[in-house]
């Protein structure tokens, strides 16, 4: 499973309890209680990935900046309304209320203000991991007691990477549709992802991610969906120019980061075309020659193109292997892409209708969208 190189922790972590709403800053150490739900059952666990850059704006004030915020923010209460019973829903805190603990207390605050300057002077990538834990000190199995977010701040020098190699896994379901959570970012989904890659390596000792189907076991092993990677979701770029994008379901994660990948990609002048695509036709296809390339889209990586994807049968038997065509006009758009979405962050590329770059002045914000 991919992993993170070249990290770097801030040295403060933050924690917002939901039924007080009190704010503190922890050591970047601080432990949940051994006898927390959170660490017993996995409840009240949900997470948020979000990228974010770090600049020096007029007079060498501290910014940073966001494209589209707002979209992982209500992922983000979305995934904590969920792991709350009927009877806490007012506890789930709002957009502002979040955007003003992140940033105008957690970064803005004077403990934060050397790592953030240090990544602006190196235009290092940043990364935002806000999640969700029980602090109340009881295994009882109900609902949370003592629901609070904390958050920890990185930055990184890469996620994944190229090339990489895939296998799809077809014994494996990531989530069950009919439970509504293959659609959030929750703990209890990834376990399963990090299975699936032991899987894959079973089949590919090179392979770092693997391909998930849907859960619907009782079709024929060709008419099931392809769903997402094990922790990314995909695109999937055709020799004949359409980029095919998996459409949102219960069992899809709806990525902030490919929604912008997609409007970039439509602005270069790419079709693409989101619909579901069945593993008998992902089959068909390689075996015609007729894929490009496909493609890891999520926060941390971007977009990272599989040099190759091995497509097996029930058995782990190898069926058809599609490799990557560098030369083809859309592997190299695809490149593009990636590097114009982070350039977005950078304000080193024009704004694009679509994506909504999110800038704040220490407490201060400006957000402007493209009309």
């Amino acid at each position: 499973m991919a992993g993170f190189e070249g990290i770097q922790w801030a040295g403060r972590q933050m924690r917002y309890t939901l039924a007080d709403r009190k704010f503190d800053l922890l050591d970047p150490d601080s432990k949940v209680s051994a006898v927390s739900r959170s660490t017993h059952y996995g409840l009240c666990l949900a997470f948020e990935g979000i990228r974010f850059f770090a600049r020096r704006g007029d007079g060498g004030r501290l910014e940073v900046n966001f494209l589209n915020l707002d979209h992982n923010l209500q992922r983000f209460r979305r995934g904590i309304a969920f792991n709350l019973g009927s009877h806490q829903q007012e506890m789930v805190p709002t957009a502002d209320t979040l955007i003003d603990i992140f940033v105008h207390r957690f970064f803005a605050s004077p403990e934060m203000r050397d790592f953030l300057a240090e990544m602006a002077d190196l235009e290092a990538q940043g990364y935002l991991r806000p999640f969700t834990i029980d602090e109340e000190q009881s295994i009882g199995v109900t609902f949370p007691g003592k629901p609070a977010i904390r958050a920890v701040v990185c930055r990184y020098d890469r996620y994944l990477g190229e090339p990489f190699r895939g296998v799809v896994v077809p014994n494996l379901v990531r989530a069950v549709g009919a439970n509504g959570t293959g659609c959030l970012k929750l703990g209890v989904n990834y376990l399963m992802s990090v299975k699936a890659v032991e899987a894959a390596k079973r089949v590919d000792p090179e392979a770092a991610s693997a391909l998930f189907l849907d859960d619907r076991l009782h079709l024929a092993l060709r008419d099931r969906n392809i769903t997402e990677w094990d922790s990314s979701c995909c695109l999937f770029a055709l020799r004949e120019g359409t980029v095919v994008k998996i459409p949102e379901s219960n069992l899809i994660l709806p990525s902030v980061t490919i929604a912008g990948i997609t409007v970039i990609l439509r602005h270069m002048g790419v079709p693409v075309e989101e619909r579901d695509l069945t593993y008998g036709e992902l089959i068909r296809r390689t075996e015609a020659g007729e894929v490009a390339a496909i493609c890891s889209v999520g926060t941390a990586g971007i977009l990272n193109r599989a040099q190759s994807l091995l497509l097996v049968d029930e058995a782990g038997k190898t069926i058809a292997v599609q490799e990557a065509d560098p030369s083809h006009p859309l592997y190299a758009k695809l490149g593009e892409a990636r590097d114009t979405y982070w350039n977005l962050y950078r304000e080193k590329a024009p704004p694009l209708a679509g994506l909504a770059l999110d800038k704040f002045v220490l407490a201060s914000k400006e957000s402007h969208a493209t009309p």
